[in-house]
């Protein structure tokens, strides 16, 4: 059962075509990951599947993406509720300028979630699944500034888990972490799919290998290949992609 399909997706920025009549399906709680060099229009697919292109100057869309059989840039579509059904987490960790737990209650807050008891139950459980959970939760009222890059990481995971989404954006979550740091987000995702539907946009191919069911393969806004991993990294059909995962460009 497919979760995410897109269908002839091409996507312009100042009339320069950034993506060009991409076709995916992605099924539910399964792991995609998109690879390709700098420029390829990996993380503008992301941002096209959570509508925060919407607000972006001199663009053009063509082509539909579909979540859940539903074409999610129809009229009737309510986004701020499909945003908070398809989370996104960035590659610069940001937390707010606050508590670890009030960062974690934020969002639900918004949604109308007041009781205490509620709210004290999905900030365990969020920090829980990003795999966090031990490590702060006797210092849950400490500024979630203080805590190092990998840990904001996974409470921005954490963070979107809470809002309980159907699909989890990640866009380079580990570019900036250490070796340790992203092994934990690696087991977090694994983890995760067995709730939620997973893309994440990496350089790293080795990541991709690690950690995705499936993987794309982006070059200059073209989809070149599209499989299941072990297919992709060991006999890919194409050789632009052997030349990437092997290293000969990008």
């Amino acid at each position: 059962m497919n979760k995410i399909l897109l269908k002839d997706l091409s996507f312009y920025f100042e009339g320069k075509k950034v993506l060009n009549s991409v076709n995916l399906e992605v099924l539910k709680n399964e792991i995609l990951a998109i690879i390709g060099p700098a420029g390829s229009g990996k993380t503008t697919l992301l941002r096209l599947i959570n509508r925060l292109e919407d607000a972006t100057y001199n663009t053009k869309k063509e082509g539909d993406i579909f979540v859940d059989d539903k074409d999610i840039y129809s009229v009737d579509i309510n986004v701020p509720e499909l945003r908070r059904r398809i989370g996104m987490v960035f590659a610069q960790p940001v937390p707010l300028p606050r508590s670890i737990y009030e960062n974690i209650i934020y969002g639900p807050r918004l949604a109308g979630i007041i009781y205490k008891k509620k709210l004290d139950e999905l900030v365990e459980h969020s920090l829980r699944q990003a795999f966090l959970w031990d490590e702060v939760k006797d210092r849950l009222n400490q500024s979630a500034l203080s805590l190092s890059g990998g840990q904001k990481q996974r409470l921005c995971i954490a963070r979107t888990l809470a809002l309980q989404p159907e699909v989890i954006l990640l866009d380079e979550p580990c570019s900036s972490l250490d070796p340790i740091s992203t092994a934990k987000i690696e087991e977090a995702m694994l983890r995760l799919k067995e709730k939620y539907t997973i893309i994440i946009v990496t350089n790293n191919t080795k990541q991709a290998a690690r950690v995705a069911d499936k993987v794309a393969f982006l070059l200059m806004g073209e989809l070149i290949e599209y499989g299941q991993s072990r297919q992709v990294f060991t006999i890919p059909v194409d050789k632009r992609t052997d030349d990437y995962i092997t290293g000969r460009f990008g």
